[in-house]
């Protein structure tokens, strides 16, 4: 039974050309068989020399080397194709293997991306958190006690990173003299804007490379730490 596979299996990959050639072959063979017997019995003394066998087979083979080389010129035409449609194939499979392996790439930068971007929000929620009280805290203009800032700050290190940041945005800070005076009136808190813009631009760099989109980047500046940066950026006096 597994014979007879095989040999159904072998007659069903050859090409119906290879199986025309065979049949042109064995019946022009025949026919030249039946012919040199029907010459042999008719024509006793027909000239059977070398020479004359040679043209004989000369003229005879000839229709069937033709005959084959131009069916093999058609199943070589078909492996072409064959081959070209698998090596098409095989270029679509590697492109998608590189697709995959770019998007899982892609996936692994995310995730250290949003592991960073922890430590980094707690960073910049501290950074805030001085340059508010620098300006309102007890060391400020005292708008707000020693009580209350280290409830912000308890606030803060729970994981509410950005509370100062909307606090900035949200409080009207005339009697201090404005977000200018709130951002860069002194020393301390020019370094301390400075310090927090740097690292907001960072963590965006970080996000540009890990999202081809910018969704993550966008993300970042419409959270209250991307407006807060840029209102130090829309404050900030020229040097």
């Amino acid at each position: 039974m597994v014979s007879e596979n095989k040999v159904v299996q072998f007659i069903r990959a050859r090409d119906w050309r290879i199986w025309l050639g065979l049949v042109v072959s064995i019946i022009w063979i025949a026919g030249g068989a039946w012919y040199v017997a029907l010459v042999s019995e008719t024509e006793p003394t027909q000239n059977f020399s070398l020479e004359a066998v040679g043209s004989f087979l000369e003229g005879a083979f000839a229709p069937l080397a033709f005959l084959w080389l131009v069916l093999g010129l058609f199943i070589q035409q078909r492996e072409l194709a064959n081959n070209s449609e698998a090596l098409r194939r095989t270029s679509e499979q590697s492109e998608k293997q590189t697709l995959a392996i770019a998007a899982t790439e892609m996936n692994a930068r995310q995730e250290t991306f949003f592991k960073i971007a922890e430590s980094v929000k707690l960073q910049l929620g501290g950074i805030s958190g001085m340059l508010y009280v620098s300006g309102l805290g007890p060391v400020g203009s005292g708008r707000f006690g020693r009580d209350q800032m280290d409830e912000y700050f308890k606030q803060v290190s729970s994981g509410d990173w950005d509370l100062f940041a909307r606090l900035f945005i949200s409080t009207d800070f005339l009697e201090e003299g404005g977000l200018s005076e709130l951002l860069y009136g002194t020393d301390i808190r020019r370094r301390h804007s400075t310090n927090f813009m740097r690292t907001f631009e960072r963590l965006c760099k970080l996000a540009r490379n890990c999202d081809v989109d910018g969704i993550i980047e966008d993300s970042l500046m419409q959270s209250a730490f991307g407006l807060l940066y840029l209102r130090m950026l829309e404050h900030k006096p020229e040097d």
